[in-house]
């Protein structure tokens, strides 16, 4: 089966991280310090703090620009669920707006709507999330925070690389926050990060993920244990210097797929805004006609390991069907839960697999 995904490891990372292992500090320490130096480097950031997930590094964000019990944040109902926990865990409430069509990324027109209703006065901050690797439209959010006074933070776990109008993901807002998960485009295998030009903010976010801790057993404030490790700084450090290859295979790869499957009525192919630089941390296929899980059935038996990215949408999870205070109106998110499939668009790919794909497609279009 060719895998949806596959981190990219050489003889580079395993030296690293036997070094590391060898140095005796494998918690966090001097790797951690450095990966956080030259991430911050990458990104175009003055700051970044390294955490011990992605989700770890939402929290450390809302927290560091005071977001808290009782107000409420915008962001999207079509994504992993942990960036709407992560607004839970700071004790406040997600509110969902709908998404583009063709971007399948966080729709601004439908967030001013929102902001317009009186029923969300006490919205703080917008939380956007760069699904599948391109950015959402941040001039508009951005405009939209200024004139009502919100905090703008990144959901960038997918697009480590990605650049909107030249500057790079996690650095077009007030914070960035970042994944190192096993499947992202540079993996450490757990771990994420925030960036940030902030100092005070990043100065807040170094203490609330070493246990409240400014100095050594003086705790100031309820902080939580969210480090990275030497051993994951390590791999990351390795990693940082392949991404930019990385995603250039990777967008070599989504041409080719393009080319393959452009061609039917039934796909409609991943759109990349014009300004944009998609780094196609999954591709996403619509599949018309109520076609989509035939497809993902057909593809799947000839081997190709397609994935489903989200069946369910966050507002329909259980747990919010519990937790929320009010219908959510998402149409667009509706549509997208029934027709997006992603297939395997990861750096190792063979010629082979873009064979397989043609000729999969190409039977499958003889049984409809």
């Amino acid at each position: 089966m060719i895998p949806i995904s596959k981190p990219w490891l050489g003889q580079e990372e395993k030296d690293a991280v036997m070094k590391v292992l060898d140095s005796g500090i494998i918690a966090s320490g001097p790797k951690v310090k450095e990966f956080e130096k030259n991430f911050a480097t990458y990104i175009g950031t003055t700051h970044a703090l390294m955490t011990s997930s992605g989700t770890t590094s939402l929290h450390a964000a809302l927290f560091a620009f005071g977001i808290g019990k009782g107000d409420q944040v915008i962001t999207t109902a079509f994504t992993f669920i942990a960036t709407a926990n992560s607004i839970l865990y700071a004790g406040a409430e997600p509110i969902f707006a709908d998404i583009d069509a063709d971007t399948f990324n966080i729709s601004p027109v439908a967030v001013e709507k929102l902001l317009k209703k009186d029923i969300f006065h006490r919205i703080k901050a917008i939380m956007v999330v760069h699904l599948y690797g391109q950015t959402c439209d941040m001039d508009t959010i951005n405009a939209l925070a200024k004139k009502y006074k919100l905090v703008v933070i990144e959901d960038a776990a997918q697009a480590h690389g990605a650049k909107y109008k030249g500057k790079k993901a996690g650095g077009l807002s007030d914070a960035g926050s970042f994944s190192f998960y096993a499947t992202k485009n540079m993996a450490t295998g757990e771990g994420g990060g925030v960036t940030t030009d902030d100092s005070k903010a990043d100065a807040k976010m170094r203490v609330f993920i070493n246990h409240g801790m400014e100095q050594q057993y003086f705790h100031t404030m309820l902080g939580y244990n969210y480090r990275m490790t030497d051993i994951e700084a390590a791999i990351g450090l390795e990693q940082l210097k392949k991404i930019d290859n990385f995603n250039e295979i990777r967008r070599a790869n989504a041409d080719k797929l393009k080319r393959i499957l452009g061609g039917y009525n039934w796909l409609v192919m991943p759109a990349e805004r014009e300004g944009n630089y998609h780094i196609y941390h999954q591709f996403a296929l619509r599949v018309k006609n109520g076609l989509r899980d035939n497809l993902l059935k057909y593809l799947t038996d000839k081997g190709i390991g397609c994935k489903i990215f989200y069946p369910i949408a966050v507002h329909e999870q259980p747990l919010y069907k519990k937790l929320l205070k009010r219908k959510v109106i998402v149409p667009e998110v509706d549509i997208a839960v029934k027709e997006v499939l992603n297939v395997p668009i990861h750096p190792q790919l063979d010629e082979a697999y873009f064979k397989l794909m043609e000729d999969a497609c190409k039977d499958f279009s003889k049984t409809i």
